[in-house]
């Protein structure tokens, strides 16, 4: 059992076992929000699985409704070759529901056993809360497999991040320009990334100047509906208006904003309702199919917010819907991206309920 490797941590680890002709564990199970960090930990999974004869490869993606039979049935099939086999199990949500669980339970002690030993399992996860992460079907994962839990990379970290990869291609930046760029990628790990690849094709090893990465990054921001609702979420009125301002300026449809705004609105009203008469909110969340860190977010929101502010919340998102039609509305603004901001503002303003 191994547990909390890094990335890094977990490569240079079965590095080091194949070059002393030592194999592979049998069982990985990889847990995170950052799906870039993620998606990297697993191609340089399968990579060594390869060098290691892993020829064979199975990639499923399950949740609590699926057909489990078939994960059971990937790993007792017999290769038609012979064939060491990589089974890529993927649940995004991180909510295998009971039958899923008892599957996942009873293939980490068959790994525990020796009884796979020509299998190896990757079990990737979005990032478990303390309820799941205690769950016997998780208990038994980390227990009889190499736990890796992907950090989450946020805005204070993302210089030291950029720094880092920048280095891995032998160039580097100023703190100041470090700082600057994490700013213009709007936290996005993905287009960091992206940025961090074309400053590498653009110029040579060693310093880059300032000006070098402005003109290289500039005008890359990404902004996108998602981003603006799990920023109106965690309360974080400046951003949430920043990226509505950014999608304004990069010509988003208007419906689509408020589409993206208003369903969430809408579903926690619904959620309110059901909290208010004592009702399972969890029961709810699991039928509108919400899981992981937006489930956290919209618990926040629940938290921070009053109750009596859902209803009317969701009478201004109408109000925005009409002005966008054309429609006079008493009381509000003429121009609804304005008035969508106010309703941004009213959703994302630091507040207890």
């Amino acid at each position: 059992m191994t547990r909390g490797l890094d990335v890094q941590g977990l490569m240079q680890r079965l590095e080091q076992q194949l070059q002393a002709g030592k194999s592979l564990d049998g069982l990985y199970v990889i847990s995170g929000d950052e799906p870039l960090l993620v998606t990297e930990a697993l191609d340089s999974l399968r990579a060594l699985a390869s060098r290691a004869g892993y020829a064979e490869r199975t990639s499923l993606v399950m949740d609590a409704r699926s057909e489990w039979a078939v994960v059971t049935g990937a790993t007792q099939n017999v290769s038609l070759f012979g064939d060491r086999r990589l089974i890529e199990l993927k649940i995004p949500g991180g909510k295998p529901g009971k039958t899923g669980g008892d599957t996942l339970t009873s293939l980490a002690q068959q790994f525990s056993d020796g009884t796979l030993s020509d299998t190896i399992l990757t079990v990737s996860l979005p990032r478990l809360d303390r309820a799941t992460r205690s769950s016997k079907w998780a208990t038994a994962l980390q227990q009889s497999g190499v736990f890796l839990d992907v950090p989450s990379i946020g805005r204070p970290q993302l210089p030291t991040w950029i720094g880092q990869r920048l280095a891995r291609q032998g160039q580097r930046l100023e703190h100041e320009s470090l700082e600057w760029m994490s700013d213009k990628v709007e936290g996005n790990l993905l287009a960091a990334h992206q940025e961090i690849l074309k400053l590498g094709l653009l110029y040579p090893e060693g310093p880059i100047t300032p000006e070098q990465v402005r003109e290289a990054v500039l005008n890359v921001a990404r902004y996108d509906v998602f981003s603006l609702r799990d920023a109106m979420l965690s309360g974080d009125a400046e951003r949430a208006l920043r990226i509505l301002a950014g999608l304004r300026a990069e010509g988003e449809g208007l419906p689509l904003v408020l589409w993206a705004v208003g369903d969430e609105i809408r579903l926690l009203a619904r959620l309110a309702d059901i909290q208010a008469e004592g009702r399972d909110v969890s029961g709810a969340m699991r039928e509108h199919r919400v899981f992981g860190a937006r489930e956290q977010l919209l618990r926040q929101a629940l938290r921070r917010l009053p109750a009596r502010l859902w209803p009317l919340a969701v009478q201004h998102s109408h109000d925005v819907d009409r002005l966008i039609k054309g429609l006079k509305v008493p009381g509000r603004l003429d121009d609804p991206w304005e008035e969508l901001a106010r309703l941004v503002l009213r959703v994302s303003a630091a507040r207890t309920a």
